[in-house]
């Protein structure tokens, strides 16, 4: 689902998320515990964004990375900065709508996907999870985050929590209103894409806010002590 946030203000967005209390100091520590050893391993990339994710794989020693992201914004950040880090690691960054799934991709070729904050643009899941099963190895793994259920019923308009919904907001995130649009949906449905697809959970975290927040904003620390934002899932597939 395009969104400005990703494409007019691709830039600014790229400089904000770097240091931010929501994806640097809660979203990206959180989903890191989850991630097995990452020496030699080959990487699907999901919502890549700018690249920030990328980074931390290749200093962790990866053998080679795919990154995808609906954004072309996006995409030409990635591979802007792989110029400037010179890495030697075989990294491939395009363009796709993952409503559709991973067309471009074969079978049982990568031994973890990643995907931070990217499925709750999607309004149906179960075309990318049944790729994502596809495309991992036996025994790979999954591992995203997205909106805590519970945060996002706060949103609703019908009062349905099990309901699928299609929410717009504006977000603040550039230091400037953005209309952005997501679907809220419920814990059982997230859940049901993953056992209907072949994968199984293996952990599920509900996110700690890094301490250092506490000095940098005391009131959104406590808040974020108390309230769950994301929910953080690593799958397994199941091995054939």
């Amino acid at each position: 689902m395009k969104s400005p946030l990703y494409s007019n203000f691709a830039n600014q967005y790229d400089k904000v998320i770097q240091s931010n209390i929501y994806n640097a100091y809660l979203e990206r520590p959180s989903l890191q515990a989850l991630l097995p050893k990452l020496d030699g391993l080959n990487v699907l990339d999901l919502g890549c964004g700018s690249g920030v994710y990328l980074q931390y794989l290749l200093k962790q020693g990866i053998n080679q990375a795919t990154c995808i992201d609906y954004s072309l914004d996006m995409v030409n950040i990635v591979q802007s900065k792989l110029e400037q880090w010179e890495t030697k690691v075989q990294v491939n960054a395009y363009v796709q709508d993952l409503n559709s799934g991973l067309p471009s991709e074969s079978d049982s070729c990568f031994d973890l996907v990643i995907s931070p904050l990217m499925i709750h643009y999607l309004e149906d899941l179960n075309p990318l999870f049944r790729d994502v099963e596809r495309v991992l190895k036996p025994g790979g793994y999954f591992v995203f985050s997205t909106h805590h259920p519970f945060a996002d019923f706060e949103c609703s308009m019908s009062g349905d929590y099990f309901a699928r919904e299609r929410i717009q907001e504006e977000w603040n995130t550039i230091g400037e209103p953005v209309e952005v649009t997501f679907y809220r949906r419920s814990l059982s449905e997230i859940t049901a894409a993953i056992s209907q697809n072949g994968m199984v959970i293996t952990e599920l975290s509900e996110g700690k806010v890094s301490a250092e927040v506490e000095q940098i904003d005391p009131e959104r620390f406590e808040h974020l002590t108390k309230n769950p934002n994301f929910i953080f899932i690593k799958c397994q597939k199941i091995s054939e």
